[in-house]
């Protein structure tokens, strides 16, 4: 089942949150914009699953931030080989949440120096193309990790190489947890710390990326090598670029008038 709420508990006992910037969109002069949409995963089934934690607290934040936010549950997953998984009820779940959401949050353990087999399932179940339509390309990405050791970054980049096979947008900053079960009390929230500074800034970059791509991850993601295949030229009434660039010259034609 995935998680909707967070535990009911929209404090922050970790940080300060009169220096949260809850109004990005305004800020960007993206004023009534509609809520981001951000899908989290998260990569162990243990009871107590720090990397569960942590993108519960991650979806905190982006609610505050005001994001709607969906935390897929992966327990009853398959294996990606599996015989007839397409129609598993957990992959479609998964499948509908990706075309859902406008970006995704990944947060996998590291394990033998790596990410772990179940984050990678779920990645492996979303397929680069599905009935024409790409449920992950263009969408941004924020990658997190937690260690039981020292501070390390394999996991991380594991999931921005990932992030880029899947030909999504993964922003520049990342949370990285070491000794991760120094960092949560026992109600499962995390502890103040500069590990718990970093997550409140991926989590607003997260955002702002998110809304600055808002309606232009289509264009962006247009390739060349594709219009060919497509047999599909380039036409001015039609095509996000030329769009773009007259609504551009309309605006300032606009304020050159005023």
């Amino acid at each position: 089942m995935t998680v909707h709420a967070i535990n009911g508990d929209a404090s922050f006992p970790a940080a300060k949150p009169d220096f949260f910037d809850t109004d990005i969109a305004a800020r960007l002069g993206m004023e009534g914009q509609q809520p981001v949409r951000i899908l989290l995963l998260y990569g162990s089934l243990r009871e107590r699953s720090y990397s569960r934690l942590l993108v519960e607290e991650a979806a905190r934040l982006l609610q505050t931030f005001g994001a709607e936010t969906r935390i897929f549950d992966p327990r009853g997953l398959p294996h990606a080989d599996d015989v007839d998984v397409k129609n598993h009820p957990k992959v479609k779940e998964l499948l509908e949440l990706s075309l859902w959401s406008e970006g995704h949050v990944w947060c996998s353990p590291e394990r033998h120096g790596t990410i772990t087999g179940l984050i990678k399932t779920q990645i492996d179940h979303l397929p680069l193309v599905s009935g024409g339509i790409r449920p992950t390309q263009g969408r941004t990405l924020a990658v997190m990790q937690v260690s039981g050791g020292s501070q390390s970054f394999n996991s991380v980049n594991q999931l921005r190489q990932l992030g880029r096979w899947m030909r999504m947008f993964t922003i520049p900053n990342q949370s990285s947890v070491a000794k991760a079960f120094e960092e949560f009390e026992e109600d499962g929230r995390m502890k103040p710390s500069s590990y718990y500074d970093r997550l409140v800034d991926v989590m607003e970059e997260l955002i702002k990326f998110t809304l600055l791509l808002r309606g232009r991850a289509e264009y962006l993601v247009d390739r060349y090598s594709e219009r060919v295949k497509d047999e599909r030229p380039l036409d001015p009434a039609t095509d996000l670029a030329s769009v773009a660039i007259a609504d551009y010259s309309v605006k300032e034609a606009k304020a050159g008038n005023q």
